[in-house]
């Protein structure tokens, strides 16, 4: 299984941006997917997850501003991300498990390389 991030960058406070994580090699019928960010020298947060079974589920951190959404035929995922926030530059990784649900990091087993989110003024 591999997963890759894309769709970082600068944008100012109150703006929006669109996180995609290409993913491939997924042959379980039961999947989830999530979205993670960190920051350094802090602990990586889970922001919100995605099944095969089209359950979703937000951080509290993020609900009524980030969306989750899903392109099968494209094998992609997304997080749109709109009212930002400074508090919400990290980077940011998608993630991918067949076993379980939710939002500890513990649960995935395949992770993309990070994609770099700068909210700024």
């Amino acid at each position: 299984v591999q997963l890759q991030a894309f769709g970082g960058g600068l944008v100012q406070p109150g703006g929006s941006l669109r996180l995609s994580c290409a993913v491939s090699g997924i042959t379980s019928g039961y999947y989830a997917i999530a979205w993670f960010r960190q920051v350094p020298g802090k602990e990586r947060e889970g922001l919100s997850c995605n099944s095969s079974t089209d359950d979703t589920f937000y951080a509290d951190s993020v609900k009524g501003r980030f969306t989750i959404s899903s392109d099968n035929a494209k094998n992609t995922v997304y997080l749109q991300m709109d009212s930002l926030k400074l508090e919400d530059t990290a980077v940011y990784y998608c993630a991918a498990t067949s076993t379980g649900w939710g939002l500890l990091d513990f649960l995935y087993d395949y992770w993309g390389q990070g994609t770099q989110v700068t909210v700024s003024s």
